[in-house]
């Protein structure tokens, strides 16, 4: 029995990469670092997004945002240099490195990043695209 997906239409040429995107993250349940996104409303200009994680107890230097392929991937390593001196009697906060990633719609760039009360926010907007037509030339061979 053969697998009917909804890319699998004649209709849809070139999008097995979105669908092979799509089941990546619905494999990936991880919900660690917790996170918002949220529409930023602009009278005028593009449309703007906000990805917000909460990464209490990292610092500047512990995070990383890099764009890789139409990807936004954020990652997280503390490295605790007093680890070894201190001895905990319950220890309730992780720290446990993390990765993220966020597949990114053609177009979409990353605006900025700011790092403020143990809240990461990354804004990301899309530039309205250039409307391109082309004329293609047909060959007639009789």
């Amino acid at each position: 029995m053969t697998r009917m997906t909804p890319f699998s239409s004649p209709l849809l040429l070139g999008f097995d990469t979105m669908e092979k995107t799509l089941e990546r993250i619905a494999k990936s349940g991880d919900g660690y670092p917790p996170y918002n996104i949220e529409r930023l409303r602009t009278k005028s200009g593009p449309e703007r997004l906000r990805i917000t994680l909460a990464v209490a107890g990292f610092s500047n230097d512990d995070l990383e945002v890099t764009t890789e392929d139409n990807q936004l991937v954020i990652r997280g390593r503390q490295t605790d240099e007093d680890e070894e001196e201190r001895e905990y009697l319950h220890r309730g906060i992780a720290a446990r490195q993390f990765q993220r990633v966020f597949v990114l719609a053609d177009g979409m760039r990353v605006a900025a990043a700011e790092l403020q009360n143990g809240l990461l926010s990354i804004d990301l907007d899309r530039p309205e695209p250039e409307r391109l037509i082309k004329r293609i030339d047909i060959n007639v061979k009789d």
